[in-house]
């Protein structure tokens, strides 16, 4: 079931995100981040965006949300997406379910353009965005330090 997050899944967030913070790339935060602080972002995204989970068997197995692209106004149509799933929950289409749904509240809510950034490589969520129709608009060459090597993050853009 997808649903919208509460600051109660911030918990089972944090495991699934602080995971990807300790042993990937796909994140550039390097220290976990606290159940305390997981709930502030989760009050502060969901005050203007949608920030969904994807619950079976009353565990959470991943989560999607859209949040501000820039801080200026001119921007308030643009928004970046993100989605993480728990590990051994790949491979099962819970990332396109999640992101399914987070394009469709984000039409709703007359977002024009979400932007997906991805630390390279990752072919399996360079395939999730195009998958959607995201065109890939651009990479910045190892703008990330991180594990003692620099990673390139490109850039793939969905407009409506």
């Amino acid at each position: 079931m997808i649903r919208t997050a509460t600051i109660q899944d911030a918990k089972e967030i944090c495991e699934i995100y602080n995971y990807y913070i300790l042993n990937s790339i796909v994140t550039f935060e390097e220290e976990i981040v606290a159940v305390s602080e997981m709930n502030n972002r989760i009050e502060q995204i969901t005050a203007k965006l949608p920030w969904i989970v994807y619950e079976e068997s009353g565990e959470l197995l991943g989560y999607a949300y859209a949040s501000e692209w820039k801080s200026r106004c001119a921007y308030k149509h643009s928004v970046e997406s993100t989605v993480y799933l728990k590990p051994g929950a790949m491979g099962k289409g819970i990332g396109s379910k999640l992101y399914d749904e987070l394009i469709n509240r984000l039409k709703k809510i007359k977002v024009h353009a979400v932007i997906g950034g991805i630390a390279l490589p990752n072919e399996s969520s360079i395939a999730l965005h195009e998958k959607f129709g995201f065109k890939k608009i651009g990479q910045f060459k190892e703008v990330g330090f991180k594990f003692e090597k620099w990673i390139d993050v490109g850039y793939w853009e969905l407009i409506f």
